[in-house]
C-alpha cells in the first residue's frame, strides 16, 4: 500500500512534466528522421492525452524505483539472519543502479541503432507515418524491459547470498542460461539480428560476471566459517 500510495504521488507530480520526458524520448526518432519529417501522429482524439498519461506512469515507476526495492528488501529482511541484514543498503543501491543502467543503455545505444535501421528501411518511396501511442508505448517498453533484464545479475548474486545457487551450479547450466537469454533477447527486443545482439550480449556478459560475485561470496562465507569454528575448538565435540 505504501508503495501504491507513492506511485500515485509520483504520477500525479510526473504528469505535470510529462511534455519534457516526451522530448526526451523523441529524440533518438528525430535525430535519424529528415526534418520535414519530424512529426508524430494521433488518430482518435484521446490518443494523445493517453500516451501523458502512460508517460507519467512510467516515470513515477522509473523515479522513484529506489523506494520500491527498499520494500522489497523490508519484506525480505525478516527470514534473515542479522548479519545479512547489513547488505540491505547496497542490495537496494544494485538493484536500483541496474534498473536505471539498464533504461539507460536502452536509450543511448538501442534506440539510436535500432530506430536508425527500421526508418531507412526500405525505399524512397517508403515514408515513416508513426502515431503517438505507437511510438512512445515501444519506447516504454522496452526502456522496462531492459530496466528488469539487467536485474538479472542482482538476483543471481541474491541467490548465491542466499545459499539458493552456487559457482558450480551456474557453470553447469551456462549453457541453459545462454538460450533463455537468447529466447528472451528474440521474443522482446526489436526483430533485427543487431537488437537481440545488443540486448543479448550484455546480459550474457552480466551473467558471467554475476558468476564470478557468487564465488566470491562462497568463498567469503567459508572462511568466515572457518574462522569461527577455529575460535570455538570445542564446538561440536560432546560433552564428558
Amino acid at each position: 500500500m505504501r508503495c501504491l500510495l507513492v506511485f500515485v504521488l509520483g504520477f500525479i507530480a510526473c504528469y505535470f512534466i510529462a511534455d519534457p520526458i516526451l522530448g526526451v524520448l523523441r529524440k533518438p526518432l528525430f535525430d535519424v528522421m529528415p526534418l520535414d519529417q519530424r512529426k508524430l501522429y494521433f488518430t482518435n482524439l484521446f490518443e494523445n492525452f493517453m500516451v501523458h498519461l502512460k508517460i507519467a506512469g512510467y516515470a513515477s515507476i522509473f523515479l522513484f524505483s529506489p523506494y520500491y526495492f527498499y520494500e522489497v528488501w523490508k519484506f525480505i529482511v525478516p527470514g534473515l539472519y542479522p548479519r545479512e541484514r547489513k547488505f540491505a543498503l547496497p542490495f537496494v543501491l544494485s538493484t536500483v543502479a541496474f534498473f536505471v543502467g539498464g533504461g539507460c543503455f536502452a536509450y543511448f545505444v538501442l534506440f539510436p541503432v535500432g530506430f536508425k535501421y527500421f526508418v531507412t528501411y526500405g525505399g524512397p518511396s517508403d515514408v515513416p507515418l508513426l502515431t503517438i501511442d505507437s511510438y512512445y508505448g515501444t519506447c516504454l517498453k522496452l526502456l522496462l524491459l531492459f530496466g528488469l533484464a539487467f536485474e538479472l545479475p542482482v538476483l543471481i548474486c541474491f541467490l548465491g547470498f542466499l545459499g539458493v545457487v552456487d559457482a558450480p551450479f551456474l557453470r553447469r547450466h551456462r549453457r541453459t542460461a545462454i538460450l533463455a537469454i537468447t529466447l528472451l533477447a528474440a521474443l522482446f527486443a526489436p526483430p533485427d539480428a543487431i537488437s537481440m545482439l545488443i540486448l543479448g550480449v550484455p546480459l550474457v556478459l552480466l551473467y558471467e560476471a554475476a558468476l564470478w560475485v557468487v564465488h566470491f561470496i562462497a568463498s567469503k562465507r567459508l572462511k568466515h566459517e572457518s574462522t569461527e569454528k577455529s575460535s570455538h575448538p570445542l564446538e561440536g565435540r560432546s560433552k564428558p
